[in-house]
């Protein structure tokens, strides 16, 4: 009876064993998936130039250009391109070369929060998802005219030479 007893626990261990190691390949696999990754600078980006935004809470008409971007407090992206996001604030602060609205899903005030706890100025933060702007994913940058015509469009956390990309074309 004890030679059962301790067959059983043996195969109980065993069994534990394959379910954490299956369990681990799982969430490893769903870390590492790229499917699940917010969209990249290279990858396809829904908003195109040409298109108008349909974002009903801004007045296109208080600045010739305006930076729209699109963000989440959950976004990883947006918290890893938040220093990013702090230089062109300052930067536009500076030099006062165009509007720049941060557009949230959460509430307002979260949004506030959020982007205060860093010290990014914002001229103006808004609800409203995602698709709300024609974009796909956050983070997402939408540089407008003073229509909400899309000129140029930014998707992903940026690397290095698109950061100075986004630079130059709001400095313009």
């Amino acid at each position: 009876m004890e030679k059962f007893h301790r067959i059983v626990e043996i195969a109980s261990n065993l069994a534990i064993i394959a379910v954490a190691i299956t369990l681990g390949i799982f969430m490893l696999g769903r870390f590492f998936d790229q499917s699940t990754a917010a969209p990249g600078p290279t990858q396809a980006e829904s908003v195109q130039p040409g298109a108008t935004l349909p974002l009903k809470d801004v007045d296109w008409s208080q600045s010739e250009r305006n930076l729209v971007m699109v963000l989440s407090t959950s976004c990883r992206y947006c918290t890893d391109s938040l220093p990013f996001y702090g230089r062109l604030a300052k930067q536009n602060a500076e030099n006062d070369k165009l509007r720049i609205i941060a557009s949230f899903p959460q509430d307002v005030t979260e949004a506030r929060k959020y982007l205060e706890g860093i010290g990014i100025g914002i001229d103006d933060v808004i609800k409203a998802n995602p698709a709300e702007a024609l974009a796909r994913g956050t983070p997402t940058l939408i540089l407008t005219d003073n229509k909400g015509v899309v000129l140029e469009t930014w998707v992903g956390k940026l690397p290095p030479e698109k950061e100075a990309e986004v630079l130059r074309a709001f400095l313009k």
